[in-house]
């Protein structure tokens, strides 16, 4: 069962009122890409959404860089737990 959005923004928030930083944006980004990716399993010519897709995952590759150039560590254990850049 995927997690929900309330679940993944605990697990990765900084602190208790946090919503928004870059690590928790990225781990929702990864649960809507994943999402998509078998939504595209039955819908192979859903051009329009796959737009959406792509942007998401451009979105989530900037997100990435930066939290790379601000916090190396949390870049590292943010990657091997959601199981991106193999």
């Amino acid at each position: 069962m995927p997690e929900t959005k309330q679940d993944i923004i605990q697990k990765y928030q900084l602190h208790e009122n946090d919503r928004g930083s870059a690590p928790v944006q990225v781990a929702l980004l990864t649960q809507r890409i994943n999402e998509l990716r078998a939504h595209f399993e039955d819908h192979k010519g859903d051009h329009h959404s796959r737009r959406g897709l792509l942007r998401m995952v451009g979105r989530r590759r900037r997100l990435l860089e930066y939290l790379k150039r601000t916090d190396l560590e949390r870049y590292r254990e943010l990657i091997k737990d959601l199981g991106l850049r193999k």
